[in-house]
């Protein structure tokens, strides 16, 4: 147990150092992720009513009996910041504080811009699709600094943990609720609409990040293998495994580690690496499909 808390506090140090790293960079892309999101939010989404995702979509729904919105997206969000610190611990939680204030308050700043733009008869499918493109985008920009808007990002990824599904699995049940709440003060043609913006946004907010796949395959080459291993055991629903390999020039026997892990996670795994060793040699491709019968535990 001693052993087992002292390794999870070096990885702990590890994200630190990790999350310390450019802030001025990743915080101005934080603002601008978030302002545009919530530009697209009230432009497209809130104005004609398509409910797609997370706590900003509830809020169209709450929005039609009389609750501002931003209002309700701040609230969400501080009671799932709570719940997070709670079933997450504070390292996970805390990226996500900023962009759970920020966002909401962009929400209600450029609510004053978009009143006073009008797209005219512009088909809905236009709408829809124009506001996913916007909103991927900017999700993707923040997620790939390694910040969040909270929300129910926090909830993913409670849920992931303890029913042990994959992250993208959690969003596709939470987001696919949220989606059909629309049904609760809108037609069906509205839920469907928001099903095509949840679909557009996934894909464009990964595109962003890097592909479009859930996890990402790490191979990985290196001297400290048991560093790595461990690190990657740590990871949100990460894999490991060691490959009997041999050196092409050396000719020396030697372990390939493949490590599967969720395509949010890219930006910490890859740092996290070169934090670890400095002569790694790895490469990551798409992992379209990650299948397995047996679940490892790192007791």
């Amino acid at each position: 147990m001693f052993f087992k808390k002292l390794k999870e506090k070096k990885v702990n140090n590890i994200i630190k150092e990790i999350n310390s790293r450019d802030l001025f960079k990743r915080y101005l892309l934080l603002v601008i992720g978030c302002f545009i999101v919530a530009f697209a939010f009230n432009l497209f989404f809130l104005k004609y009513g398509i409910v797609c995702f997370g706590i900003s979509g509830l809020s169209i729904v709450v929005n039609e009996f009389g609750f501002d919105p931003s209002l309700f997206i701040l609230l969400g969000n501080i009671v799932l910041l709570i719940v997070s610190f709670f079933a997450l611990g504070f390292l996970k939680t805390k990226n996500s504080i900023i962009g759970s204030l920020l966002f909401p308050l962009f929400v209600k700043l450029t609510s004053y811009l978009t009143a006073n733009i009008s797209l005219g008869d512009v088909e809905m499918i236009v709408i829809a699709i124009f506001g996913a493109v916007l909103t991927g985008v900017g999700y993707g920009i923040i997620f790939k600094t390694g910040f969040t808007t909270g929300g129910t990002d926090i909830l993913d990824q409670i849920i992931s943990k303890y029913s042990k599904i994959s992250l993208g699995s959690s969003m596709l049940i939470v987001d696919g609720l949220v989606v059909l709440s629309a049904k609760l003060v809108f037609s069906w043609e509205i839920v469907l609409y928001g099903a095509i913006v949840l679909y557009i946004i996934s894909t464009l907010t990964d595109k962003v990040i890097l592909g479009i796949s859930q996890s990402k395959a790490f191979y990985i080459v290196t001297e400290k293998e048991e560093e790595v291993k461990t690190f990657l055991l740590s990871i949100l629903n990460g894999g490991v495994t060691l490959i009997n390999a041999r050196g092409g020039y050396s000719n020396e026997k030697q372990h390939l580690l493949l490590g599967v892990v969720p395509t949010r996670s890219y930006y910490v795994v890859k740092e996290g690496l070169k934090q670890i060793d400095d002569k790694i040699f790895f490469l990551v491709c798409d992992a379209y499909e990650v299948s397995s019968r047996e679940k490892i535990k790192n007791e």
